[in-house]
């Protein structure tokens, strides 16, 4: 199993696939929440290339609902300890609760993507720092994980996401090595889309920060449109975030997005 230092050293883009075992999910609620259909899923991002497959058991969207920890725990960790015994790819755990998250790490995932910016939980910094894993820190403009659809209106919003990552960072003394940093996108930013285009334009802005960048497009509400049109826009918006300065794409669409951004480095 390759590390994701090596992989990010590779310079090439680092494919995040998405597996929601939730059932409402707002693109594919309920398409993969059995353990049967978790792992014919996961074999074929593994064949369509995915380097990170990444778990989730709590939607975050707006109108999502919020679930106790054990029915989070019953959707995942079975999941991932059949999944851990048949692929050698990194597993992420798509979770802002900290307890999950430390079970998770024991049963061989390997990095924990936080909506909340580490600020879902308060135990979760010391489980990231026992576990000496991979973090992924996401802005939004929410605190929680249940994502709303506001307006939320910024005066520069880089300068925003730069500031929010400085702080979280700073106060919870995770090694740098350990962190990956996601702007949000989408609601998580806000309801207003021109703010979600003017990220993947700036993005290039927050390299300065020296962290991996992580850029979640995927069939979220900006790009406008029905979900098959979603992707074909996807596909532009990743190849703007990759050549930007995003190393790790998270995506649905693991197949496409692999051979239109492979083109760009022919």
């Amino acid at each position: 199993m390759q590390s994701l230092e090596k992989l990010l050293k590779k310079g090439k883009p680092v494919i995040m696939g998405v597996l929601n075992l939730t059932p409402d999910s707002f693109s594919d609620g309920g398409m993969h929440n059995s353990i049967k259909k978790a792992l014919t899923r996961a074999k074929q991002m593994e064949k369509e290339g995915a380097d990170i497959i990444d778990i989730g058991g709590e939607s975050s969207g707006p109108g999502s609902k919020n679930i106790k920890l054990k029915e989070e725990e019953e959707r995942v960790l079975p999941v991932l300890k059949e999944l851990r015994k048949k692929t050698k790819l990194l597993i992420s755990i798509d979770t802002y609760k900290a307890k999950l998250a430390d079970k998770a790490l024991k049963e061989g995932a390997n990095i924990i993507n936080d909506v909340t910016g580490l600020r879902g939980d308060r135990d979760m910094a010391e489980i990231i720092a026992k576990h000496k894993c991979p973090v992924i820190i996401m802005y939004s403009k929410d605190k929680t994980a249940r994502t709303t659809v506001k307006k939320k209106k910024y005066t520069d919003v880089i300068a925003t996401i730069e500031k929010f990552f400085k702080q979280q960072i700073k106060k919870h003394g995770i090694k740098k090595s350990q962190i990956i940093i996601d702007p949000g996108m989408g609601q998580f930013i806000s309801a207003i889309p021109k703010y979600s285009y003017e990220i993947l334009a700036r993005l290039g802005e927050l390299k300065k920060l020296r962290y991996p960048i992580l850029v979640g497009v995927s069939r979220k509400s900006f790009l406008g449109g029905g979900v098959e049109s979603r992707e074909k826009k996807g596909l532009v918006a990743n190849a703007i975030a990759y050549l930007n300065g995003a190393s790790i794409i998270r995506t649905h669409d693991i197949e496409g997005t692999k051979k239109f951004l492979d083109n760009l480095n022919k």
